[in-house]
């Protein structure tokens, strides 16, 4: 895709509509009984006049996604990025530019696109299967398999217009899974689905992704950071970012914040790199297989890292968080070295600039792709006797809990401290890597984390 721009043209009015024509008709020149009143008035944009004016949903998209890559869409409502797909799909044409496609596209765009509303589910199987490029033939081979995926009972010889948006949804996504598609569009149409359904799409999509390519939208940056290894965040029909889908699931964050509440952006191009602590011994673990896992190759040895005070940050500036530390629940001592399993306490040291009557203190464990693997606040907990804190003053929170068994790699906390209510507040500093750990080794292979075991039986019969 190179220089690709979609304009609309908005009319002034429904008569500027009926004279255009017959100025165009005459060469451009507009007789005296056409003149609009406003033709003394000055048009500076080229592309405006006084009949219309060009409405560009897309402006200059330069895109390269190559075979087996996955590229999530982000960018608020009016962004351009249904445009986008609908290009990508070749049900738009671009006004300027090229956009290039190799191999068969499946879309899923707007719900129910594709579907005769009259036909049953039945006939437009046929229908949109044939519209993706299969042959009557190939969809009567594959009727059942897709029938089977819609999972949607009598109702597929039911019309379509009787059908709820979840049905419609397992219908036209049982379609796009079985037509070989090489590139897969989806459009925010699994947000209707039951939780069910949305995880067998969900199971697909990661089997798809091994070898095809996949372009994902969603307001939801934590499933862009999960499904795709890159993202394009799109602004009024403009690429504002594009790189991993961690980095511009934060940066969108940010600007989503600062449009809200008029949030202003600190620290954002500083350096991320954190320094080491010298390890300290604890043994603190409750698991009922501590004593088997811990003196073997399977313990989840973690090493933790100093607070990162020019970590990536944004914020209103109403609040600093000056210290983030993780200490052993036990003795209170500063671990550099850690255990899956282990109680430990995450303190987290803030100064008020500002006072703050309402103050929210919370954190999110994420892992290296940037997905929030736990996290939790301090809102409930204060919510009916909330602390206030005066400007200069320091306010210390401490959350106790048990790591879980961490597979190999590397993690971080995000820590932020906003004011206000769970629904209703100002983020005033938000550290997207407050502090860095890496986890060594571990037993816990499957899954994002694994969760210490108070007790795991095994018995004969049928009473445990």
């Amino acid at each position: 895709m190179k220089g690709v721009s979609k304009a609309y043209r908005i009319w002034r009015n429904p008569v500027a509509r009926l004279k255009y024509p017959i100025f165009q008709a005459l060469g451009g020149v507009i007789p005296r009984a056409l003149q609009p009143r406003a033709l003394k008035r000055r048009i500076s944009d080229a592309h405006e006049t006084l009949y219309y004016k060009d409405f560009y949903a897309l402006k200059d998209i330069n895109l390269t996604v190559r075979r087996g890559e996955s590229v999530g869409i982000v960018g608020r409502n009016g962004s351009g990025k249904s445009t986008l797909l609908q290009i990508v799909a070749g049900t738009l044409t671009p006004t300027s530019g090229t956009a290039k496609i190799n191999g068969r596209v499946a879309a899923l765009l707007e719900l129910g696109s594709g579907f005769n509303p009259e036909f049953t589910g039945r006939e437009n199987v046929y229908l949109n299967a044939s519209i993706l490029g299969l042959t009557r033939d190939e969809v009567r081979q594959r009727f059942d398999a897709i029938e089977d995926f819609a999972d949607i009972g009598d109702f597929i010889d039911q019309p379509v217009k009787t059908y709820s948006s979840g049905m419609v949804m397992r219908l036209a996504f049982a379609v796009v899974a079985h037509v070989d598609a090489d590139i897969l569009i989806v459009d925010e149409a699994l947000a209707v689905g039951d939780a069910f359904f949305v995880q067998k799409c969900m199971r697909f999509i990661r089997e798809f992704q091994k070898n095809n390519t996949l372009l994902f939208v969603t307001h939801d940056t934590s499933t862009v950071t999960s499904l795709c290894q890159d993202a394009l965040w799109l602004h009024h029909g403009e690429v504002r970012g594009m790189g991993t889908a961690k980095y511009i699931a934060e940066q969108y964050l940010e600007a989503t914040y600062a449009e809200k509440q008029g949030v202003v952006l600190f620290n954002s191009n500083k350096s991320r790199k954190p320094a080491s602590e010298r390890p300290l011994q604890t043994e603190h673990v409750v698991d009922q297989r501590a004593a088997f896992i811990n003196h073997s190759n399977l313990r989840n040895d973690i090493e933790v890292f100093k607070f990162n005070p020019d970590s990536a940050s944004f914020g209103a500036g109403g609040a600093e968080i000056e210290q983030v530390r993780l200490l052993d629940a036990g003795s209170g001592n500063l671990l550099a070295y850690g255990v899956g399993g282990e109680d430990v306490v995450l303190e987290v040291i803030t100064c008020a600039k500002i006072k703050l009557d309402r103050p929210i203190l919370g954190f999110f464990l994420k892992n290296k792709l940037g997905q929030e693997l736990f996290g939790d606040n301090t809102y409930l907990s204060y919510r009916d006797a909330p602390l206030t804190v005066e400007a200069g003053e320091t306010f210390t929170v401490r959350f106790r809990f048990q790591m879980p068994y961490l597979p190999a790699g590397d993690y971080m906390f995000c820590v932020a401290c906003a004011n206000g209510t769970q629904q209703d507040h100002v983020q005033h500093h938000w550290m997207h890597e407050a502090m860095t750990f890496h986890s060594q080794s571990s037993h816990a292979v499957g899954g994002l984390i694994g969760l210490p075991m108070l007790s795991i039986q095994m018995t004969k019969g049928g009473n445990a």
